[in-house]
């Protein structure tokens, strides 16, 4: 049995924190992870509250601060929020959809000199990204890409959520990003929020994935977060977090100030708390959800040639496609060239 002493260390905050500022969206995506949230009604948090939390972020010495909704443009007050996090040093990436961008918005982002931004392309082409986003959200986002990139923000990325309606795109969309001086970013498309409902329609082939993985090998500068740890042959072992992070380096806050392990995991037994009742260190230190992800382990893989790479993969797809956390990703590569050897003896693994 390999070591799985990782499961035991603990930091005393979280690295990094995912923040859905507000509930509010003028897009309606298919896949929207934050659908349930959108719908819940249920209070946000208000300013001096959101400004509590980001001082305890700072006495944590919380390292980034990734926000989303929604749209988080579409909350009045959230600049000043941005703005207040960035007064405190803390690193801040927002991810918009980039429809209601503006130069005078665009200019005072790029006075905030700890600021990323990540606007959501779901297809190279209009047909694409209209089907998964809405019809004529093309054309309002690519204006919106377009004035990042000639009111000159630098530090910028376009990120798609792959789906078997968008996988052929991938190349295009990485030379679309660099005709703008845009970085590329990839999100692993996973059965939460109104993905649940379309997985059977949008989620890859076991040959797109395989595909997916060995573009990944041959692409270094494209970036990928999100679990693709599981996906990823082994000459991208360098570029990122190989195990999941959730409650050991990082966690989400919803609008209401509700606390889970990860965004992915926003079901009613994941509820860690609520930073409205109780501070995020004593939730991060002592709750319940956070222990039992802590105490994660997925036996079944830690015989695998493929566990120093991903260590079970992502314990939100197991646990929304079998009901269980300590099942193995179904998305796997092992899993899929388990079944690939069996259907074609004779066939080499490459990863």
């Amino acid at each position: 049995m390999k070591s799985t002493s990782w499961t035991r260390s603990l930091l005393n905050a979280p690295v990094n924190l995912t923040w859905e500022i507000t509930s509010a969206c003028n897009l309606s995506c298919r896949h929207c992870l934050s659908a349930k949230v959108g719908v819940s009604g249920a209070r946000e948090l208000d300013f001096a509250q959101c400004a509590g939390l980001i001082d305890e972020l700072d006495r944590l010495r919380v390292f980034q601060i990734n926000f989303g909704g929604g749209e988080p443009f579409l909350r009045e007050d959230f600049l000043a929020i941005l703005e207040y996090a960035q007064s405190k040093g803390i690193v801040t990436c927002v991810s918009t959809n980039g429809t209601v961008l503006d130069r005078g918005l665009v200019e005072r982002l790029k006075r905030m000199d700890r600021l990323y931004i990540q606007v959501s392309l779901d297809g190279a082409g209009e047909e694409t990204n209209d089907r998964i986003r809405g019809e004529g959200s093309y054309r309002r986002i690519l204006a919106g890409i377009e004035l990042l990139a000639s009111r000159g923000f630098a530090r910028f990325s376009l990120n798609m959520v792959v789906t078997r309606l968008n996988f052929r795109e991938i190349p295009l969309l990485d030379r679309l990003a660099k005709e703008f001086g845009a970085g590329t970013r990839l999100s692993r498309f996973r059965p939460a929020g109104g993905g649940k409902g379309v997985w059977d329609q949008l989620s890859l082939s076991r040959d797109q994935l395989q595909e997916l993985s060995l573009f990944l090998g041959s692409h270094p500068d494209i970036l990928t977060a999100d679990s693709f740890f599981a996906i990823a042959a082994r000459d991208r072992r360098s570029l990122g977090l190989n195990m999941c992070g959730a409650a050991r380096m990082t966690c989400s806050v919803s609008p209401d100030g509700s606390v889970y392990p990860c965004a992915f995991l926003q079901d009613d037994i994941f509820l860690a708390g609520n930073v409205t009742r109780q501070s995020l260190a004593s939730i991060w230190r002592e709750s319940g959800p956070f222990r039992m992800m802590r105490g994660l382990r997925i036996q079944s893989c830690e015989s695998c040639h493929r566990f120093d790479l991903c260590h079970g993969g992502c314990p939100a797809v197991a646990y929304f496609l079998t009901g269980s956390l300590r099942h193995p990703d179904p998305e796997c590569m092992a899993t899929f060239r388990q079944s690939l050897a069996a259907e074609n003896p004779g066939t080499r693994e490459s990863a």
